[in-house]
């Protein structure tokens, strides 16, 4: 499904979103509400320029219509591998706009991330993943590495991860199993505006993902470390 398509089903009240350079930024109303639209499109690398771009429409949001939700479009390949982008100090420039999303979350507005094509790598950790909640698409296609590229960082052989991948969402790409371990809230299926309207409202702040793949059986072990390092934390703290 193409963003103008998507467009069309999540936001029929209206919207004004433009692309540029891959590029997705606008405002749509959902349920007679304003919000920010920013997203790529046809699995955009996500490079210096898209990262600060996309920053800067979530700072222009924080600093110009306090408390305004935004929500984040996900289709991208991850991180442009260009020699520029990484003298540029790429990772500084992901990190910058993963910042900026979390100061818009900690200033009040509520973030929501939709993957609708393909989310890849660090253009997902830094944006959908961010969000209060992200979401999917049945037929998106998201992992931070396909099976082929990690059989040869790793030295497993590779019919080795299939058979892992089928019994445990940690090696296995596609939107069931991160939904499984509790990174995505939801897969969307049906009414989109409907689906979008109910997340604005439901968002919070607190990070569920742990507590999710525990519930969900795709992580076993994150929560409960999770609870164990907090934990003490804070009888350190006292």
């Amino acid at each position: 499904m193409n963003w103008r398509e998507l467009s069309s089903h999540l936001f029929p009240e209206g919207f004004d979103i433009v692309e540029r350079h891959l590029f997705l930024s606008g405002t749509a109303r959902v349920a007679g509400t304003i919000v920010t639209v920013i997203g790529t499109t046809e699995h955009a690398p996500i490079g210096v320029e898209i990262a600060l771009a996309q920053a800067k429409a979530v700072l222009d949001t924080v600093s110009r219509y306090p408390g305004r939700p935004i929500v984040i479009l996900v289709d991208t390949q991850g991180q442009r591998l260009r020699y520029r982008d990484e003298m540029l100090g790429i990772n500084s420039y992901m990190a910058h706009l993963g910042k900026c999303i979390d100061f818009a979350r900690c200033q009040g507005h509520k973030v929501i991330g939709l993957v609708y094509d393909q989310a890849l790598s660090g253009g997902f950790i830094t944006s959908g993943l961010l969000a209060d909640a992200c979401y999917a698409l049945p037929d998106a296609t998201i992992r931070v590495m396909g099976l082929p590229a990690m059989a040869r960082i790793t030295k497993v052989p590779e019919e080795r991860l299939v058979e892992l991948a089928k019994a445990n969402p940690v090696f296995a790409p596609g939107a069931h199993n991160y939904f499984m371990m509790g990174g995505i809230e939801a897969i969307w299926e049906g009414d989109l505006a409907a689906n979008l309207a109910r997340a604005l409202e439901t968002a919070t702040p607190e990070d569920k993902r742990s507590s999710l793949g525990d519930t969900r059986g795709g992580r076993r072990s994150a929560h409960r470390v999770v609870q164990a390092v907090m934990s003490d934390a804070h009888a350190r703290a006292a």
